[in-house]
């Protein structure tokens, strides 16, 4: 190619005597390159500016971008193929590059990322404090982790970003010259054998002028022959967490020129989001910012005018219809689904509380009605479901609930032919998969795999891959692919290498090759090393990467497998618009481009680029470095250019699938390359470079036109044929497959995608086409064998008597696989009839996997059968309760056995599989409960040291048998726990002794608790109070507590007696009634018998006082109420120790009082509760049993309408337990449950 100086020789003298003239001033002059719309010098800082890039670019259908693993709870979820703008998420949700150099300025909102600029560019790659000028500007040498990680001084990453210390950070190019390496070739730059004369490149830059505090920006091309680029670039302040200012740019001519669209928008509306509908590009959307208004800006014409909406909530995310241009769905941030059909200008809810990014738009050709949204939704009571209805017509009576029970939060996953969720249990998590819409199947894993977490990798080729972290794992996955249902898992890849990367997200180190069917790359850790496999065949066998044989100097690599191998990083970038670590095409065919390494295990230090032109088989270096690099014109061209750690104005092109590079040049000034954005348009060579100058400067957006390195449109006669082998093996998924492609080397432009199969000729069928079906191993002489769990001889119950079935041999196809005959036949499952056998394996369960159900609440129990004819087995199930049903066969139970029990209890419930060749049983326990609404704690008030007390825990309604009672007995720390409401217990000490009883039932725990005096001896008197106390009694215990104060107060004021003596307890229930308490003084304890007569005397006075009505109190302005004696002593001077001195007389007399007082304690029972107690241990146990009883209309029943307050219902439920021993029922006029005893 000739320069312009070539086609005038006349110029030649001139051009010489100007060359020399520069070449002497360039010896003098300072490298500083200046330009009117940059500052000057040239510098990196600290400070950076950020980019983000979006177009309709398709994602390869065939590349698994980079599965990403988010950790909250470790749910299961989908982490396939990131989203791109058609799923919804705004445009800028890709690389976010922040001014701010703290961890306050990461934001990751959605799937946004967000990184620190000053780990992005303006560190140091190595760590030497001096740098030359003409080393200034030479590749930085990779040290560090390669996945992209947060520290507290920012993120290091795969792209050639690395933090170092703040000292080391600053200036790198200040006062630099431009050094040799960027006018000359070397292996800094590439390698080509032979120096070619660089071709011209028509580019163009543009500064976005006034908008260099801004530190977002957001770029669109919609493509499709349209010369329409919109850019919105923000000022984020992370300070209060909003964008502050924003700028609309829009260019009609690729990107030459750019218009500044404020005043269509409102000079003051400050935007935050730009979204394009996917099927029809001229439609637009932009949000504002919700700090300063809620609206919706919408433009049909591909950004020229606009039209703004008010909206009534904020927008976090959309999700556009995959056919309908005018259909959208809006998530709010106040967990709100909102549905649009006029392309935003009015929504209209549909469902609340829906768990984010949990909700699609319906499948075409699976789902019948095209508005059907599919939703994870909360239900009040906190559980989630899997809810289904119509975009404008979601109301609950149109509301469907594809599974019947609770799911997990964040597991709902619509992709392709499937839909799973995960049903939560108490144990291990279960997964379930519905196939084109039919009923919901629980995934078959291994038996023992007990995953831990799972995540959908990937769904597009029939078949479903899965990443499953088992229990014996911690930062690997194991490889599972599915049947063509998603229901039959088999393990391809064991401990898959997972790396942490941006905010917490694992990443997957897994990629499928694009445009080559059943081609994947892993990491794999194997004994502490990780090293990279391929396959050809969908994980049925993997291999080493056979390491180039030179390097590119020449010199010979002596790498012998499997000791030494190539290794490859297969981290996709974060941002779209730099390549990554890996890079395929669907039109180009067999190249694959990755950062790498050769050795024995992967590593990060002293990488390179590899390139691959027959899909794997051999290897060749082409950089030292790392490279961003893009495939140009279809595949048919390669460019690359530096990572964007270090500035450049050079690009270099390869048109022999990388062996020769070319030197371009696309700016006059070295970028710092953001991203790159190319091929937008269908029919255009245009690309578009996007970066800083220097951290001051605008931002630059150079547009550059590649046709002129192009020589001519290539011909038929430039094409040749490849064919796709594995290792010399022509047979690759069944078939032998033969592409067309561009010659290597030939500089013509292909414009259009001319990568296509010419032939795929179906190969024999051979071993290597089958992987072990479910239930079997491969084994190390390469055949399947059953798992040790695993019985082949195990049939399903759907297989009756006179039907065929299935019987597999170990094996089964490789989906996708198009071999033919060979030994097809003897490794496909054989058809057989289903003989008649006896039932075997019955299971019992609940929906819920809950061994517990609320009382009056439908109980579902399942039934299953391992083995047995399901259409002549017999299924009886006798609930436990006196109630039993039966089914003629097990087809009848598949949605399951619904039961309701009247009463709480534990219930043996027994299930029957009985036919003509024999039975099988299994029982489960089920506890049914009734709701604990109240606990009262019944004890004596003062009780003997040393001498054994009853205390009774009543709640209320009653329970039997379902209750757990814990009781706190003095100063222990630890409970007594007991399944009966009452408890003995002695007190060694004396003092006061605090009394606390928890009562658990089902889900509630409610607790009481009470104070007890212990002392040697006491003596006590009955009080009574004169009516008109009853009328302001509202019987609670704070009005006792208070009251007991009260006339604690009044008998102080007719005695000297000290007050700490003085124990005052008001009975509950009306007639008020109320017991005092005589103590001796604590230190007077061991003189007892004038601490006796010390207690008589002071009850004599107190009588006295009592009996002549010297006793009284006030209660309100106007009622004062009278104490009186009741001439009744319950415990006159009790004592631990016996008198050895009494006489006959005293014992007579005794048993006369013992009876006057059993005959008083009976008639004022409801005075006196805790006498109940005492009389209430004396009555027979309760019978202990579990079986059922019958619940007819003859079971006791006791009202709660029959009561005036709960008080009085927990005294005839003692007064009833006194007299007959007999748990009673309790059934409520407010509907609670009915609680009668089992």
């Amino acid at each position: 190619m000739e320069t312009w100086a070539g086609f005038c020789p006349g110029l030649h003298l001139c051009l010489g005597i100007w060359v020399m003239i520069a070449a002497h001033t360039l010896q003098n002059a300072n490298a500083e390159i200046t330009c009117a719309s940059c500052p000057s010098p040239l510098q990196l800082n600290q400070e950076e500016l950020r980019l983000v890039m979006r177009t309709d670019q398709a994602v390869e259908p065939g590349t698994l971008k980079n599965i990403r693993v988010e950790f909250r709870e470790l749910r299961f979820q989908n982490t396939g193929v990131a989203e791109d703008h058609e799923t919804g998420v705004p445009v800028e949700d890709v690389l976010l590059f922040s001014q701010d150099n703290s961890l306050n300025g990461v934001n990751i909102k959605e799937d946004t990322l967000e990184f620190s600029e000053e780990s992005k560019r303006g560190s140091r790659r190595d760590t030497e404090p001096e740098m030359s000028d003409d080393a200034a500007l030479q590749r930085a040498k990779r040290s560090g982790p390669e996945f992209i990680e947060f520290s507290e001084s920012g993120w290091t990453g795969r792209t050639g970003l690395e933090v170092a210390a703040p000292e080391d950070r600053g200036s790198l190019l200040d006062g630099q010259k431009q050094g040799r390496s960027e006018f000359r070739w070397n292996r800094d730059e590439g390698r080509e054998s032979t120096r070619q004369a660089e071709p011209k490149l028509t580019s163009s830059t543009f500064s976005l002028t006034g908008d260099s505090a801004h530190n977002h920006a957001v770029v669109y091309w919609s493509g499709q022959n349209s010369s329409v680029i919109l850019i919105l670039t923000k000022l984020y302040d992370f300070h209060i967490g909003s964008v502050t200012e924003s700028t609309l740019w829009r260019s009609t001519d690729y990107g030459s020129t750019y218009e500044r669209m404020n005043d269509k928008v409102g000079s003051r509306t400050v935007l935050s989001y730009l979204y394009v509908c996917p099927t029809n590009k001229r439609k637009i959307m932009v949000l504002t910012d919700p700090e300063f208004e809620s609206s919706v800006l919408i433009s049909s014409d591909e950004g020229a005018s606009y039209q703004k909406y008010r909206l009534t909530f904020y927008i976090l995310s959309l999700l556009f219809h995959p056919t309908e241009e005018d259909w959208a769905l809006a998530y709010s941030h106040d967990q709100k689904l909102y549905s649009s059909v006029d392309f935003g200008r009015k929504w209209q809810l549909i469902h609340e509380h829906v768990t984010p990014n949990r909700f699609y738009w319906s499948v075409s050709g699976l789902d019948k009605e095209p508005d059907l949204v599919h939703m994870e939704a909360h239900t009040p009571d906190g559980n989630v479901q899997y809810v289904t209805c119509r975009a404008q017509m979601c109301t609950e009576t149109n509301r469907n609930y594809p599974f019947t029970g609770y799911i997990d939060i964040s597991s709902l996953v619509v992709q392709d032919d499937y839909i799973f969720i995960q049903v939560p249990t108490s144990g291990r998590a279960t997964y379930y998969v519905s196939y084109k819409r039919d009923p919901f199947i629980q995934i078959k894993l291994p038996k023992y795999s007990l995953p831990k977490d799972l995540h959908i990798v990937s769904t597009d080729e029939k078949q479903v891959f899965a990443a499953v972290q088992e229990w014996n794992q911690n930062d690997t996955y194991n490889l599972y692919l599915s049947d063509t249902r998603g229901i039959y898992f088999t393990l391809a890849m064991e401990n898959v290498k997972t790396t942490r990367g941006i905010g917490g997200n694992q990443m997957l180190d897994l990629y499928e090759v694009a445009g080559i069917k059943g081609m994947l790359i892993a990491n794999k850790r194997q004994d502490n090393q990780v090293k990279t496999y391929i396959t050809y065949n969908k994980g049925r066998d993997w291999r080493l990467l056979q390491a180039p044989a030179t390097d590119l100097d020449g010199n010979d690599i002596h790498c012998i497998l499997p000791f030494c191998s190539l290794h490859l990083q297969l981290q996709m970038s974060e941002n779209p618009y730099l390549s990554g670590t890996i890079s395929t095409k669907s039109s180009a065919p067999g190249i694959i481009m990755a950062t790498g390494n050769i050795g024995a295990e992967l590593s990060y230090n002293n990488v390179g680029m590899f390139i691959s032109s027959d899909a794997g088989n051999s290897w060749r270096q082409i950089f030292e470095e790392e490279h961003n690099v893009w495939f140009l014109d279809k595949g048919g061209a390669l460019v690359a250019v530096k990572q964007p750690s270090v500035p450049t104005r050079h690009l270099w092109v390869s048109f022999d699938e990388g062996r020769q590079w070319t030197q371009h040049s696309f700016s006059s000034v070295p970028l710092f390359v953001d991203g790159v954005l190319v091929e937008a348009g269908a029919e255009n060579q245009i690309m578009t470079f996007f970066g800083h100058f220097s951290h001051r400067s605008e931002w630059q957006l150079i547009k550059i036109d590649y046709k002129s390195i192009f020589t001519r449109k290539c011909t038929e006669e430039d094409y040749q044929t490849w064919h796709l082998h594995n290792q010399g093996e022509p047979c690759v998924m069944g078939q032998k497959q033969i592409y067309m492609k561009r010659r290597p080397g030939n500089y013509c432009m292909l414009g259009k995608d001319y990568s296509r199969i010419l032939s795929a000729e179906s190969c024999i069928c051979r071993a290597h086409d089958f992987e072990c079906d479910y239930g079997y191993e491969r084994r190390g002489d390469g055949n399947c064998r059953p798992a040790f769990w695993f019985n082949p001889s195990t049939l399903s119950t759907s297989c009756s008597q006179g039907q065929n079935y299935l019987n597999s041999t170990g094996y089964r196809k490789v989906v996708l696989n198009n071999c033919t005959k060979g030994v097809k036949e003897m490794y496909t499952a054989r058809k057989q009839q289903c003989p008649n056998r006896p039932p075997k394996g019955l299971l019992l369960t609940t929906k819920d996997g809950k061994l517990t159900a609320n009382l009056g609440i439908n109980v579902t129990f399942l039934v299953h059968l391992d083995e047995g004819d399901s259409l002549r087995t017999n299924i009886q199930l006798d609930f436990g309760d006196g109630t039993a049903v039966s089914y003629s066969n097990l087809s009848w139970t598949e949605e399951g056995i619904k039961h309701v029990y009247k009463s709480a209890g534990i219930f043996r419930v027994t299930a029957l599989a009985e036919n003509m060749l024999g039975y099988d049983t299994t029982t489960l326990f089920l506890h049914v409960t009734c709701p604990v609404e109240h606990i009262q704690l019944l004890a004596p008030f003062v009780v003997i040291r040393n001498k054994e007390v009853n205390i009774t825990a009543v709640v209320l309604p009653t329970h039997s048998r379902t209750v757990t009672y814990f009781w706190w007995l003095g100063n222990n720390t630890e409970p007594v726990i007991t399944l009966d409401g009452s408890i003995s217990y002695t007190f060694p000490n004396e003092g006061m002794h605090t009394i606390t009883v928890q009562v658990a039932a089902a889900n509630a725990i409610l607790q009481d608790t009470k104070t007890i005096a212990v002392k040697e001896f006491f003596k006590s008197l009955l009080l009574s109070f004169s009516p008109n106390l009853d009328e302001f009694n509202p019987d609670i215990p704070e009005w006792r507590q208070d009251v007991g104060r009260v006339i604690k107060k009044a008998l102080l004021q007719v005695s000297d007696f000290p007050e700490e003596q003085l124990l005052v307890a008001v009975f509950p229930g009306v007639p008020t009634a109320a017991e005092l308490f005589l103590l001796p003084h604590k230190n007077k304890s061991e003189d007892k018998k004038k601490s006796e007569e010390e207690l008589d005397k002071m009850s004599d006075i107190i009588v006295s006082a009592l009996n002549q009505n010297f006793v009284e109190f006030e209660l309100k302005p106007g009622v004062r109420v009278i104490v009186y004696n009741t001439q009744l002593t319950l415990a006159p001077l009790v004592d631990s120790n016996p008198r050895h001195n009494s006489s006959a007389m005293l014992m007579l007399l005794s048993v006369v009082f013992l009876g006057l007082a059993v005959f008083l304690i009976y008639k004022f029972k409801r005075k006196i509760p805790w006498i109940n107690i005492y009389a209430e241990v004396n009555q027979e146990k309760e019978q202990e049993m579990i079986g059922s009883v019958g619940q007819g209309d003859s079971t006791p029943k006791i009202t709660l309408s029959e009561f005036s307050t709960t008080k009085e219902l927990m005294e005839k439920e003692v007064d009833a337990r006194v007299k007959r021993g007999v748990s009673n029922a309790c059934e409520s006029t407010r509907e609670i449950p009915n609680c009668t005893s089992v």
